[in-house]
């Protein structure tokens, strides 16, 4: 079980063994389904750009600004990375420009909405909050109210996908 769910390994036992249940008997498909049944049609980078800014502007208002937010083809979801965000820092002359990027799996176009949302609030959580702790935890729930169940509905996803039972592919 523990190869089986790589995407679950911080869960409790139980919780394991209730989604192992439900992945060998074909079930857990469906209770995603049951969820989440409709995929978003955010599919270009101008669409995930104005779909990050108004959440941005949103929440995050007075935050740094982004300079670039796009869908990547070399993120891989093996590695437990769905998007990415990065600081860069360049100095021109005696000028340093620092830009703010937030790159996001591009095998996330066909999800549904609620999740890409969670990777989106996640990215964007990291302008303020480097680091994965309380306060960045805090943030996240500020902007997406159900972001645990979404990160967990996710992470059941990625599980299906690995075991080729995608829903929405």
């Amino acid at each position: 079980m523990e190869n089986q769910l790589q995407y679950l390994n911080g869960y409790q036992p139980e919780i394991r063994e209730q989604v192992s249940s439900l992945l060998e008997s074909g079930k857990l498909k469906t209770v995603l389904l049951n969820r989440h049944p409709h995929i978003h049609d955010i599919r270009t980078d101008k669409a995930l750009y104005d779909y990050t800014i108004a959440i941005k502007n949103r929440y995050l208002r007075k935050s740094q600004p982004l300079s670039k937010i796009q869908y990547d083809d070399k993120i891989s979801l093996s590695h437990q990375a769905l998007g990415l965000h990065s600081f860069v820092s360049r100095a021109q002359g005696r000028k340093t420009k620092a830009k703010n990027e937030i790159r996001i799996s591009s095998r996330l176009k066909r999800i549904p909405e609620s999740l890409l949302r969670m990777v989106v609030v996640h990215e964007l959580a990291h302008l303020k909050e480097k680091d994965h702790n309380k306060a960045f935890y805090q943030l996240c729930c500020h902007m997406e109210g159900d972001y645990h169940q979404l990160e967990f509905d996710l992470r059941l996803l990625l599980t299906l996908v690995e075991h080729d039972q995608n829903p929405y592919g």
